[in-house]
């Protein structure tokens, strides 16, 4: 029964985290920026997926997973929302390409999200690490 527990509670860790294409830069078309939001994997990280906005375009994103969301050229609003918090992140147009680190403050019952825009130099340290969320190797049939 012991080895039964041990095996519940490693199994609740496996599979937590997002599986995909390492990070490759997105293709931006003139007049249009990019926004990386991400989401770096911590070990014993929440199994949750609160779905993010910029723009017009949303996602859910697991943890050690990313998604670039391509947008016309101006100001950006991003925004994430669980059942007991939310939180938005305004960016402006300069510079084209801009990263956001999706993070979670844990409450009582549930993970609080949040968003921070980080610079250039300590994002391409962190998003190395993730994947392309929603890639075709992440899809299961």
């Amino acid at each position: 029964m012991k080895r039964l527990g041990l095996l519940g509670f490693g199994l609740c860790f496996l599979g937590c985290a997002v599986q995909g294409a390492p990070f490759q830069p997105a293709e931006v078309p003139p007049k249009n920026s990019v926004v990386y939001v991400y989401r770096p994997y911590a070990y014993g990280s929440s199994a949750l997926r609160p779905a993010v906005t910029c723009g017009d375009d949303s996602a859910r994103i697991g943890p050690g997973g990313y998604h670039a969301f391509v947008l016309p050229y101006g100001k950006v609003t991003c925004t994430v929302e669980s059942t007991e918090n939310h939180d938005r992140v305004e960016l402006d147009p300069d510079p084209r390409v801009h990263y956001v680190k999706e993070d979670f403050e844990w409450g009582w019952l549930t993970g609080h999200p949040h968003l921070d825009p980080v610079d250039n130099d300590t994002a391409q340290g962190e998003i190395q690490k993730c994947v392309l969320e929603g890639s075709k190797q992440e899809q299961h049939y």
